[in-house]
């Protein structure tokens, strides 16, 4: 749609329309003679009406051509706001191919091998200083002792927040050092769990790095910070500790449960609610939670009721 003629009449195109309105009527062709220009501006505005069977031109009212005038530039407007309104879906296809290049074309975290158990453990102390909210660990086969000795850093990081799950094998429960290890951290809020299939080894930091072997003496590690693939293993693991089974660690080692989660297993089993519990026990209702979160993870129990039941002989 061509954009209408509304620009104002020019002195010259104003003096002819006034000549011919003062005339009445005047032929074409004098009105050409005098100013062919503003004659032909004129006529094409509609200012000038031209009778061909006479040959005659005469004044138009000026309101009725502004009237028009206006009513073809709003028509106008009109489409132009519907071709603005569709501009952008028409590029939608190029837009989605200029992001899909500027996506290959930026440099990404992308995946770091590390290379030396000595590096590893390094880089792995500076994740572990660093991560605030989840730790996922997915370890195979037996764990070694050495492995297992220095428990401060799962400590302070459960300590500060931290919620961490383990996957182990079933050897781990007849393997003492494990056994202990996984009834120790059961205390300290950890979930250690066991999957009777195979899986991957991978360490799982906040969603963010996952570690996971890149040679098969895992003297070779790969730290992934890609987010696509972060996520993937995030459900890679979510999907097998699913299936896993909870393992009853304390009755394997022997150990009993300390006083205060057995008080508190004794009074639920009363049927005192959580609140009422803390309340008797002169603790906080979020100290009485996390006793029973333990708790509900020893005895693989679904509801309060259940556990308490599950403790009312005094189990250990």
């Amino acid at each position: 749609m061509t954009e209408p003629d509304v620009a104002p009449p020019t002195e010259a195109e104003k003096a002819l329309f006034h000549a011919v309105l003062q005339a009445g009527r005047v032929s074409l062709r004098e009105v050409m003679e005098q100013d062919a220009a503003a004659a032909a501006r004129l006529l094409e505005l509609g200012l000038l009406a031209h009778y061909q069977v006479d040959g005659w031109v005469a004044a138009a009212n000026p309101r009725t051509v502004g009237t028009r005038l206006g009513a073809a530039l709003r028509e106008h407007a009109t489409g132009l706001l519907a071709r603005a309104d569709r501009v952008a879906d028409d590029l939608d296809e190029l837009a989605e191919s200029y992001d899909s290049a500027q996506r290959r074309a930026e440099p990404g975290p992308g995946i770091t091998h590390v290379t030396g158990l000595e590096q590893i453990q390094h880089r792995l102390l500076v994740i572990e200083d660093e991560y605030r909210e989840e730790g996922l660990a997915a370890q195979p086969g037996p764990r070694p002792p050495e492995f297992l000795d220095d428990d401060s850093r799962i400590r302070k990081a459960l300590a500060r927040g931290v919620t961490a799950d383990i996957l182990y094998q079933p050897v781990s429960r007849h393997t003492e050092h494990t056994a202990c290890y996984a009834a120790a951290a059961t205390e300290w809020g950890m979930r250690v769990r066991v999957l009777d299939e195979p899986f991957a080894r991978m360490l799982i930091f906040d969603r963010r790095v996952a570690v996971i072997p890149a040679a098969a003496d895992n003297a070779v590690a790969a730290f992934v910070e890609d987010p696509v693939v972060v996520d993937h293993l995030v459900t890679v693991f979510q999907r097998d500790f699913a299936r896993a089974v909870r393992v009853p660690w304390h009755d394997l080692t022997g150990r009993r449960v300390p006083e205060t989660p057995r008080r508190i297993g004794e009074l639920l089993a009363t049927g005192l609610t959580q609140r009422a519990v803390a309340t008797r026990l002169g603790l906080s209702e979020r100290t009485v939670a996390a006793h029973i979160a333990r708790l509900r993870e020893r005895y693989d129990a679904e509801t309060l009721f259940q556990l308490g039941w599950l403790m009312r002989d005094g189990a250990r």
